[in-house]
């Protein structure tokens, strides 16, 4: 007997970790998946922003809780994976969205930005993704691990962008999410990753402001940039058991930009 389309999107009593989920796209994936019936939990730095997304998460219903936590930091990584499975039960969903970009020319780029970079981008990911996977998937025979990488990985710099720390963290993020579903599959773990595209944020707001919306958006095949609602769904897919035959995929969500640039 075939399952509902609605049945298969419905998280309800399952746990999802979020890093970096106080604002922009994290939060935008947390809504999506708290919306669906998941209880949440968010991580990130400062715990301001983290009470106020969570107040914006609960006044739509949702059971959201937070840590602040560094999570390019090993020992604080470790503890929001303990804290949440003390406070929330056994994880279900681990969404890596925390990142960080640095612009230079990469002449020019400062060693000690590079590190900062890599370690959040790529070093946060998988001791996120081992802790969670130890002590929550393994054990259960399942989990759901989707990691927020970029169209910037899948491909070259613009002249425009000096970001060549980002761009190669991006590029790491989308062979990890590839390896680690092949390597993962056989504990029923599905790994896979999103890539947006150009969506209004505080990472991306200098860019948006040096070269205009307009012209971004100009450069893409639907001629607009990406917005609150646009990640939700693919988040949801993956996230859910609409998507549990689909795992070491890179989804670019961009208006259709890496279509025409061969990414």
């Amino acid at each position: 007997m075939s399952t509902s389309v609605q049945s298969l999107f419905d998280l309800s009593g399952q746990v999802a970790l979020i890093t970096g989920g106080s604002r922009g796209l994290g939060l935008q994936i947390a809504e999506s998946l708290g919306e669906a019936g998941a209880k949440i939990m968010l991580t990130s730095r400062k715990a301001a922003d983290l009470e106020e997304a969570v107040a914006h998460l609960q006044a739509r219903g949702i059971d959201a809780r937070w840590i602040a936590a560094d999570a390019a930091d090993e020992a604080q990584a470790q503890r929001v994976v303990s804290e949440t499975l003390e406070r929330l039960g056994p994880i279900d969903i681990l969404v890596n969205n925390a990142g960080a970009t640095w612009g230079a020319p990469a002449e020019d780029h400062p060693i000690e930005a590079w590190d900062k970079v890599m370690n959040l981008n790529v070093r946060s990911l998988f001791v996120f993704a081992q802790a969670v996977a130890k002590q929550s998937m393994i054990p259960r025979g399942r989990g759901r691990i989707i990691n927020v990488a970029s169209i910037a990985g899948l491909g070259g710099n613009p002249s425009a962008m000096k970001t060549i720390a980002y761009n190669t963290s991006k590029g790491a993020v989308v062979n990890f999410t590839r390896a680690l579903a092949g390597e993962w599959g056989e504990f029923g773990i599905t790994v896979n990753a999103l890539a947006p595209g150009f969506f209004p944020s505080k990472m991306t707001k200098g860019l948006l402001a040096a070269l205009g919306e307009g012209t971004l958006a100009a450069a893409a095949p639907l001629r607009r940039i990406g917005d609150d609602e646009d990640l939700k769904g693919a988040a949801l897919l993956f996230a859910s058991r609409a998507g549990k035959h689909i795992t070491g995929q890179i989804l670019a969500v961009d208006g259709g930009v890496s279509a025409i640039h061969g990414a």
